[in-house]
């Protein structure tokens, strides 16, 4: 066992004067790329710190990875990581993660509905002892009653059936200490619900609130389907409840029925009434099949992720990485590929490679 695993440290140790990284997984978003990086630079440079710009293009198919390629050739602030195809954002954050060298690590959106404005202040509450910085949504705009409430609803029955206490109204937006990247190194499963993994590590939290601006440009990459889908990924990823209500339903419904049962005995005995046929069987068999369904289905899911994990698979693999190697000619940069699959998928020995791309003279 390498020392790296032994200390649960990510895939790069922190970079010697490297004292932020900021992670942005990156899908489909060519117009919003042209208006991130000044917004960024105006907010990053006065604050006169050395940082990088983790960007993780996850199988974008609209040129924002050959967008980023270019520009990590001349911008030295600029590290690429591109994955072999679309693993979703929860991997594309776990990849960001696995290569963010610097001492704090804020992880936000492309679309600039989280105000860079606002990093000042996370770094702030992490010089004052914060591993993690979670940002609380106030108010979101640009986005319809219906998503607000329904987001609003997830999160308070999340924390309800859930034994980690997942912060509300909070999303990826947030500052993770060096130490809380290398606690989440530790955690190996597949399916992965991030905003409950950064709550699970239990390090100090602060809570800032802020306003949610509407997107800058581009349409939102969720839809409803996938919002649910992430949403139940969530609730099995951190709760049994579900299942232990499940439970409860079978034995209601069968107490229900011996009581039914019950009294339609006491009906034809006491009362002389012959017993109801066709009606009554049709409605028992079709409500007792529905809630048998609905077990299997619940069932199913939790044994779904027993069979995903089981297999071992990684969380995401790694096409290429691209940056610029400061003063320095082309030259192809690659890591041990042993260490740089391990730390993304956990043991996995998965060829990848790391190329430095420099600017020629």
């Amino acid at each position: 066992m390498s020392a790296m695993e032994e200390n649960g440290t990510s895939l790069f140790q922190a970079e010697k004067g490297l004292v932020l990284s900021v992670v942005i997984p990156v899908y489909n978003e060519r117009q919003m790329l042209p208006l991130l990086f000044p917004r960024l630079a105006s907010v990053l440079d006065p604050l006169e710190i050395n940082y990088e710009l983790v960007m993780v293009d996850d199988g974008s198919r609209d040129g924002s990875g050959h967008f980023l390629a270019e520009r990590a050739a001349w911008d030295e602030h600029l590290k690429l990581v591109r994955l072999s195809r679309n693993f979703g954002k929860e991997a594309a954050l776990s990849a960001g993660l696995a290569y963010a060298g610097g001492q704090a690590i804020i992880i936000m959106d492309a679309d600039l509905q989280d105000p860079p404005e606002l990093i000042p202040d996370m770094l702030q509450a992490w010089r004052e002892g914060a591993d993690v910085v979670s940002m609380k949504r106030r108010s979101r705009a640009g986005e319809t009653w219906f998503k607000q409430f329904s987001a609003h609803a997830f999160y308070r029955l999340l924390n309800r059936i859930s034994e980690v206490e997942i912060p509300e109204d909070t999303g990826d937006f947030r500052l993770l200490s060096r130490k809380a990247v290398n606690a989440m190194s530790q955690l190996g499963e597949r399916n992965r619900y991030m905003k409950g993994l950064f709550a699970w590590i239990g390090l100090p939290i602060k809570v800032i609130e802020y306003d949610r601006l509407p997107r800058a440009a581009g349409t939102s990459k969720w839809d409803y389907p996938g919002l649910m889908g992430l949403a139940f990924e969530g609730i099995t990823s951190f709760s049994v409840a579900p299942l232990r209500l499940t439970m409860a339903a079978g034995i209601l419904t069968a107490l229900a029925g011996i009581l039914f049962a019950l009294w339609i005995v006491a009906k034809t005995l006491v009362l002389g009434e012959p017993v109801q046929g066709y009606p009554s069987l049709i409605s028992m068999i079709t409500f007792l099949g529905g809630v048998q369904l609905i077990s299997i289905g619940l069932l199913g899911e939790y044994v779904g992720k027993t069979y995903f994990e089981a297999k071992q698979r990684p969380v995401y693999l790694i096409r290429d990485v691209l940056r610029k190697n400061k003063g320095q000619a082309l030259e192809p940069f690659v890591d041990t590929t042993r260490e740089m699959n391990r730390s993304a998928v956990n043991q996995q020995q998965q060829t990848v490679r790391e190329l430095m791309v420099v600017k020629g003279n």
